[in-house]
């Protein structure tokens, strides 16, 4: 065996060495809530506590459990600190990093925290915590992970929007799991130590229906597995251990050229799913790959491209020994079963695959299946095989002419030309055509060289000569070697050419796609890109190429000059760009047309087209030409992705720019507006009042210019509300008042602008009390009253609904106006964005904005939607929290 194997890696015990100072992370995992997790954490507190190290409760939710508030006696509790605008207790981290405990209990690792918070996720107060070298110990269930987040979904029907990165649950030092079978679980909700009351039965016949217990309980256990499997595998690695440990069922399957097929994957795909096991397909690339036919070369490929689509992970390696690359694999990956196909036919002078990687490898379970006969060759592969035999007959022929002329050569200069030269120098001579013949035709030629100068040697300088007889039996010796040096040396110096050959092949390969990388990291505009791709492409594949790429309406339009001898088919262009598959020349779906379309993709995101129209198709269909292609398609998507990236950050920058310009402009502009028009409102009220008593003609007159200056008031006051807000100037100041006073105080506020004209009221019959800001609320209620009484109509209804939905209030502003255009839903809530932007009403667009975002404040949502019978609803939806209890007084 390699000593190099069994060392540890020095890498991993650097990183280990630097993460030393950390915190230890300890995670109690379960499949769902009442299982125990913060049961079995405070126990371990309390152990921990007892040994003399000093334990710190940052956040325990007890959820009024009895038995779980009574773990708590002892241990120290971190008081919580008001944080946000409403002034929530949550965790202080600022505390806990002072008082730097030996471990810290944090509660729930997915909450997220109150904004206001120095972070937004509970997880990264915990990874500060660990910087800082504090142990933790903390609770999540499986629902939390991000990875799983969607199948719990699809499972109990509910999505839950809190979740951790799994870098950050595999990363934990520590994981328990704490397990219930669903049996139990459900009897404890009865009995009320899960959840209290009400909520108890509303769990049971929802969240915590047995089915879904089962299938959580199931994902837990897999991912809990998977997680010790990790560490088993990081383990070996620090440990540089060599022998494969059976812990799970993993399967590598060997692809060969010889012993691949689609029967061999197939079989490897059902045994892993009768194990439920991870499998692994490669194939190891030796020097023999490059003297196979192009059409079985392509075969290995496809027969790699059905592993992967049956749930493979693939590989290609690369070593002159297929046993030992083999079994380095399956001790790097932890796979203890190979599978191996096996042909009827055996050749017995030589040692089986199987038998040569049971020799390397003890501890390895081989399991050999029987595969049929290949099937014959078919028209095109025949003729194919007979072009190539052609080519390698005629350069054979040549060599052997080559040689001829090099054996007359030497014969004819050693007999006359040197004739006092010794016959042992002459047999050198005769060696060093052996080895030009094998440098330049390769290993058959050399072998016809040995044997033409053997045969000349016995015929000119060995006596008698003119006849083959040998007189002096030394001679026989002197043929033996000659024979057998000129063969090995042939040999031997034909595989050097032809490994310097290969070697060219893959520094060409190399060179092309590092000129690409560097032409491409250059390049700044989508014509750049597509100019370096045809360079590439037609001096690297001997292709012409195009690129394609979507417009602004999502239609696939060339991108550069014209290179293809004719304008590819837009419908087999749109289906591979829509599916995300090759297609075209060489691939499944529609192989007689002359381009080949590839598609270029970024993680699930479709970027453009490669469009290769091939001066040769099957020079390119060869295996190493479609990874070099494969290659390129990644290259350019990553080029095309950085540019977006580039395109978005610069826009993303300049509306940063231009946002800060335009409050700071409305800032100063509103400050200087506001004391000279609450003057002049001042006056136009006087002066509307004068001119009233005095029953003057232009009284009217006065009161509209008494209007328009309340109306660019309240325009000016948006300008400032919005700028506060941009700033964060906004807080909230939070009192219990009745839903009735907040609408009546808003219709005071607009009674001018009503007049006689009504007001629908929906409101609940019981007093209903919500706790929220009074003056901000009040203001979002006017601007939608506004806004429904300069759009909808003079004579449009106007009217206001509130009710209480499963502890929301839903309050709704409607009229039977003539409604929002679709597109315009969403728009209309940004700022500066009308309904109508040609509008005479007046305004700037700010009032919806606004109000959008002081309900975001009150942690609710509003949204528009026209209505059935006609006009438009603005809907509020906001918490509802329990009023505070009236003291009684005798």
């Amino acid at each position: 065996m390699n000593d190099e194997l069994q060392r540890p890696d020095p890498d991993a015990l650097l990183r280990q060495a630097v993460e030393s100072h950390r915190g230890k992370l300890k995670i109690y995992f379960g499949a769902c809530a009442g299982v125990g997790k913060t049961w079995s954490m405070l126990q371990e507190a309390r152990r921990l506590r007892a040994q003399g190290l000093e334990v710190l409760v940052g956040v325990v939710e007890t959820h009024d459990r009895p038995e779980t508030a009574a773990l708590l006696s002892g241990l120290t509790v971190l008081p919580r600190r008001a944080t946000g605008p409403q002034r929530r207790p949550e965790f202080d981290l600022d505390a806990a990093l002072a008082r730097h405990p030996a471990v810290i209990l944090m509660d729930e690792l997915a909450h997220s925290n109150t904004p206001g918070s120095r972070h937004p996720k509970r997880w990264q107060d915990i990874d500060e915590l660990l910087e800082a070298g504090i142990d933790v110990m903390t609770t999540v269930n499986v629902q939390h992970l991000e990875s799983l987040n969607d199948v719990v979904g699809g499972v109990t029907g509910i999505r839950v929007r809190e979740t951790v990165p799994d870098p950050f649950f595999d990363a934990a030092d520590e994981v328990v799991l704490v397990d219930l079978p669903p049996d139990d679980l459900r009897q404890r909700l009865k009995e009320g130590k899960v959840y209290i009351g009400e909520s108890a039965e509303r769990a049971i016949e929802n969240f915590f229906r047995k089915g879904n217990l089962i299938a959580l309980r199931e994902l837990a256990l897999r991912r809990t597995a998977d997680r010790v499997d990790d560490q088993m595998r990081a383990w070996r690695d620090t440990q540089g251990r060599e022998k494969v440990w059976h812990t799970r069922d993993a399967i590598l399957l060997c692809i060969g050229d010889n012993s691949g097929s689609e029967k061999l994957v197939r079989s490897a795909a059902r045994l892993a799913a009768r194990l439920d096991s991870v499998w692994h397909a490669v194939y190891v690339e030796t020097p023999r790959l490059y003297r196979l036919s192009e059409t079985r070369r392509r075969g290995i490929l496809r027969t790699l491209q059905l592993a992967q689509d049956l749930g493979a992970e693939t590989a290609t390696l690369s070593d002159p020994s297929e046993a030992s690359a083999v079994l380095r694999y399956a001790r790097e990956h932890n796979l203890g079963k190979i599978i191996i196909g096996r042909r009827p036919t055996r050749r017995w002078w030589r040692e089986s695959f199987a038998e040569r990687v049971g020799e390397l490898g003890p501890d390895l379970d081989i399991l050999i299946v029987a595969l049929d006969d290949p099937p014959p060759d078919s028209v095109s592969s025949l003729a194919e095989r007979v072009d190539s035999q052609e080519g390698k007959r005629g350069s054979q022929l040549r060599g052997c002419a080559a040689a001829l002329l090099l054996c007359m050569l030497v014969t004819l200069a050693g007999r006359w030309l040197l004739p006092a030269v010794d016959s042992v120098n002459l047999v050198m001579v005769y060696l060093l055509s052996v080895v030009i013949v094998a440098l330049r035709y390769g290993r058959w030629p050399s072998v016809v060289a040995t044997l033409l100068n053997i045969l000349a040697f016995d015929l000119v300088f060995v006596a008698p000569t003119g006849t083959m007889v040998v007189s002096d039996v030394q001679y026989l010796v002197t043929f033996g070697v000659m024979l057998a040096v000129g063969v090995i040396v042939g040999n031997l110096t034909a595989g050097v050419r032809y490994q310097a050959r290969v070697a060219r092949y893959r520094e060409q390969r190399a060179h092309h796609l590092y000129e690409t990388a560097k032409a491409l990291s250059r390049a700044l505009t989508q014509r750049d890109i597509a100019s370096t791709l045809q360079r590439s492409v037609e001096s690297t594949l001997q292709a012409r190429s195009e690129l394609y790429l979507p417009d602004e309406h999502g239609e696939l339009v060339p991108v550069g000059a014209a290179h293809l001898s004719a304008v590819p088919d837009r419908a087999i262009a749109r289906w591979s760009f829509d599916k995300g598959q090759p297609a075209g020349a060489g691939t499944d779906t529609l192989p007689g047309v002359q381009w080949q379309m590839l598609p270029l993709k970024s993680g699930s995101d479709m970027l453009g087209l490669l469009i290769l129209e091939p001066l040769n198709l099957r020079q390119l269909m060869i295996p190493e030409q479609q990874r070099l292609v494969e290659t390129f398609t990644v290259l350019i998507a990553n080029a095309l992705e950085r540019m977006a990236l580039s395109q978005r950050e610069a826009a993303s920058r300049l509306a940063a720019e231009r946002e800060q310009l335009r409050n700071a402009l409305l800032s100063a502009l509103s400050h200087d507006l506001r004391t000279p028009l609450t003057v002049l409102f001042g006056q136009a009220e006087i002066l509307t009042l004068d001119l009233a008593s005095a029953n003057s003609p232009y009284a009217g007159q006065a009161s509209a210019m008494r209007e328009q200056t309340l109306n660019t008031i309240r325009l000016v006051n948006n300008l400032l509300d919005m700028a506060r807000l941009q700033s964060g100037g906004f807080s909230l100041r939070r009192e219990w008042m009745a839903l009735d006073e907040l609408i009546g105080s808003a219709l005071r506020q607009l009674a001018p602008l009503l007049a006689d004209r009504p007001v629908t009221l929906d409101l609940p019959a019981e007093l209903l009390l919500i706790d929220v800001d009074g003056p901000l609320m009040e203001r979002v209620l006017v601007n939608l009253l506004e806004n429904a009484l300069k759009y909808a109509g003079d004579k449009a209804q106007i009217g206001i609904r509130a009710r209480a939905v499963a502890q929301r209030l839903e309050l709704e502003v409607w009229d039977t106006g003539p409604g929002i255009a679709p597109d315009q839903q969403q728009l209309i809530f940004e700022k500066f964005s009308r309904g109508d932007k040609e509008s005479t009403v007046p305004g700037v667009g700010l009032g919806l904005a606004i109000c959008q975002a002081i309900v975001t404040l009150h942690e609710g949502k509003i949204h528009a939607e026209n209505r059935p019978q006609g006009g438009v609803s603005f809907v509020i939806s906001l918490p509802l929290t329990a009023p505070p209890m009236l003291e009684e007084y005798t």
